[in-house]
This record gives C-alpha cells, sequence and structure tokens, in this order.
C-alpha cells in the first residue's frame, strides 16, 4: 500500500501530522517545538538546550528513572535535540509500543522544573559548553556566526555560554517554557505503522489541554556583517581558517541549487577543494556547506593547515569560491544530483527518517513536501540554475575568521 499522508489540528492549535505506511515493520514519533537559540533573548541564551535536558528530568508524576525505564521496557530507541530553530523529542519503537511512545513523549513535554534538578543539570551544561571549547572548529564556527549576525538573535550559541548558563534562574527558564513550549507552537509528527486516527485521540486526551500562546519568529532576513579577524589560543598548533557568505534561505526553491554548488565546491570527495588543498598536500581538511534557515542561509567554507601556510591555504579557498561559477560542468551536478538523491532516498525508507524529514519541514516551511516531489527537485537542477543562484549569492566569504596558535 503506498504511504498515505495524514494532518489534524486540535482546538488548541497543536498540529497532528502523519505519514501512515501499513505495510512498515516500525512506528516513530517526534513532537518538534518551534524553538531554539535564535528565539531567546540574549540573557537566556542556552535556555533552549537547557530546556531539551531539563524534559528527560521527570514530570508531577514521574521520575527522571520512570521515565528512562519506561523507554527501556518498549525497546525504544529515543532522543531529544536543539537547534537554533527547533527543539525536538523523539522514539522509534515497533508498531505495537507506538501509543506507549506518545504517550511517554507527551507526559515529558509537561516537566516539573524541579529546582533541585535545575541545580544539578547547569552543571552538567556548564561541562558540556568546556567540552566544545577543546574543539578548534567549534570554537572557530561559534565567533564567526557570532559576529556574522550581530546583532540578530541568529548568532546566539545553542549551547548558550558560561556566563548566561550561570545566571539563568529556574522562573527565567520557567517562563520562557511556558511562552514558547504551547500548543500552538508544537508539531506532533508520526510515520510508519500507526493508526492516526487513534493516535488524534490519544493526542487529544494527552494534550487537549495544553495552552496556546500565539508564540512569534521574526523570520525577516538579517543583515550580515563583513569583516576579517585572527584569534589566538596558546593551546593550538595548527591553523583554522573559516568564512561565511550569504546564502538563500530554507525555503527558497534555489536551496537545492545551493546545496550542490557547495558540494561540488567542499564536499567530503572529488570536489574542488579535496583537490586542490587535501590532495595537493597543502591543507590537512578542506570542506563547504550550505545552511538554510527561516527566513535566512549561509555558505561555509572552512579549512585547516599548517600555520606556516595559512595564507597560501586561503588564497586558494578564494581562488576556488571566485572561480567556482565559470567552472562548473555538467557532469560535476551529475554525480552529486545522484549523490543527494540517494541521501534521501535512504533516509526516507525507515520511519524514523520520514518522520523526522516531515517534522522539520512542517515546522520550518509549513508545508507537506512529499519525498517524490522532493527527490524530482533535486534531479531537476540544471546547470543554469546553480550559476543563477550563485550570481545571487557568491560564495565568496563576505565573513573570514582565523584561530591561530600564540598567546
Amino acid at each position: 500500500m503506498p504511504i498515505n499522508f495524514r494532518t489534524h489540528t486540535l482546538g488548541n492549535g497543536l498540529t497532528i501530522i502523519g505519514e501512515i505506511d501499513p505495510d512498515s515493520y516500525s512506528a516513530a514519533a517526534g513532537f518538534f517545538v518551534r524553538t531554539g537559540a535564535r528565539d531567546e533573548a540574549a540573557p537566556l541564551m542556552g535556555v533552549s538546550h537547557f530546556l531539551e535536558h531539563m524534559m528527560f528530568k521527570g514530570t508531577a508524576d514521574l521520575s527522571a528513572e520512570e521515565i528512562n525505564q519506561a523507554f527501556d521496557n518498549i525497546g525504544a530507541s529515543n532522543n531529544a535535540f536543539t537547534s537554533n530553530e527547533i527543539t525536538c523529542f523523539y522514539a522509534h519503537v515497533l508498531p505495537e509500543a507506538a501509543a506507549s511512545a506518545i504517550d511517554l513523549l507527551g507526559r515529558m513535554m509537561r516537566p516539573a522544573l524541579r529546582q533541585e534538578d535545575f541545580d544539578t543539570e547547569k552543571g552538567v551544561i556548564l561541562e558540556e559548553i568546556a567540552m566544545y571549547k577543546d574543539n578548534p572548529f567549534w570554537v572557530l564556527y561559534e565567533e564567526c556566526v557570532d559576529r556574522y549576525y550581530a546583532p540578530h538573535a541568529l548568532r546566539h550559541r545553542v549551547l548558550g555560554t558560561p556566563e548566561t548558563i550561570a545566571e539563568l534562574g529556574r522562573g527565567a527558564m520557567q517562563g520562557y517554557f511556558d511562552a514558547r513550549y504551547s500548543a500552538d507552537n508544537t508539531i506532533v509528527a508520526l510515520a510508519g505503522r500507526v493508526d492516526f486516527e487513534a493516535c488524534v485521540g490519544q493526542l487529544e486526551a494527552l494534550c487537549g489541554g495544553w495552552e496556546s500562546t500565539n508564540a512569534t519568529r521574526d523570520a525577516a532576513r538579517p543583515t550580515t556583517s563583513a569583516e576579517v579577524f585572527t584569534m589566538r589560543d596558546a593551546r593550538m598548533h595548527r591553523a583554522y581558517l573559516l568564512g561565511l557568505s550569504d546564502a538563500p534561505d530554507g525555503n527558497d526553491p534555489r536551496r537545492y541549487a545551493a546545496t550542490l554548488a557547495s558540494q561540488v565546491l567542499g564536499g567530503p570527495d572529488n570536489s574542488r577543494l579535496h583537490w586542490a588543498l587535501i590532495e595537493t598536500g597543502i591543507a590537512d581538511e578542506a570542506q563547504s556547506a550550505y545552511d538554510g534557515h527561516e527566513g535566512v542561509g549561509e555558505f561555509f567554507v572552512y579549512a585547516s593547515c599548517d600555520p606556516a601556510r595559512a595564507d597560501e591555504v586561503w588564497g586558494v579557498v578564494e581562488r576556488e569560491c571566485a572561480g567556482l561559477a565559470d567552472s562548473l560542468e555538467e557532469d560535476d551536478l551529475a554525480k552529486l544530483r545522484a549523490k543527494l538523491a540517494t541521501g534521501v532516498t535512504l533516509q526516507g525508507e525507515k520511519p524514523l527518517g520520514r518522520m523526522m524529514r516531515l517534522g522539520r519541514q512542517w515546522t520550518l516551511q509549513h508545508e507537506y513536501t512529499p519525498l517524490e516531489t522532493e527527490l524530482e527537485r533535486i534531479v531537476g537542477v540544471t546547470l543554469g540554475d546553480v550559476r543563477e543562484t550563485l550570481g545571487a549569492f557568491p560564495l565568496k566569504p563576505r565573513l573570514a575568521g582565523r584561530l591561530l596558535p600564540g598567546e
């Protein structure tokens, strides 16, 4: 039987969507909240991610141990993640455990937020921030994004900073939760072998009493900054180079062309940067990527090398960026179209992948695009489409940062 898309909105605004496949051997469910680092006030930076942790610390009638044990008892593969735009809680189970998984997820979404749990978890978050401080790429990337989008909230770091987390109080977290974790700001995505009508009834009983808050988001394209800067750290022994430039937003039809262009430039294999920098032994890492957000997008290029060759490496990066549109050939796109289409198809073969795609898509694009339609759009990107996209959004770093050894 073909996969059937279904949608239903409860009276309080909670939207339920599903790709129902009666022939599937598993089921997946996820609660997607349209909130993330970009929705936080500056003093609350990191609160969305902190809240993700707190969801697993228990409800008024369930302890953290009971939640974890309940997921184990049904054999669930479950987790959560926070980004700049979405916070998601999900589970992948056998079909007969779908109702139990939905019940656990729905109950988790109304946590107790106990002060003692808050105090304990604050230390965990601070340790996580410290761990990322040991990753040179993330240190440089976060600094570049901060400078590129300032003063817009897209500059915010998902984990927050040691200062914002240390100063965050439980009451401020509760206020953020009450405003953003509302019925009309939440999507429940389902995929695989599930009874959609039964799930709607279950979610009506479980979440029908949630309040609506008309939570909003500023999705206008922000002004970005052009800057060249250098950071130094005595612990470093390599040079790390990163640049950002404007790109189509995540809802722009040109996002497919932008993805292909970035992969031609700096994909892991057979890319321009790979052959110019890795195969020649000039750099040990070189990549580029496209990242589309609601209302805005960016290209980034990155390389690491011997500090003595930093200028040489960045010169090659700039040369490859500047010459990309003119050097593109049909063969470049043919290989990447097939690779991208394969990746999207493989993700869609499992209910977990379909649920993730469905939830992200509806939360950020507010519409449903069948997998088959998305594949057609990927395969349909032409050489002219990519060149036109690069004409509108030149893949030439507007902001460039370096992390080098030294005091």
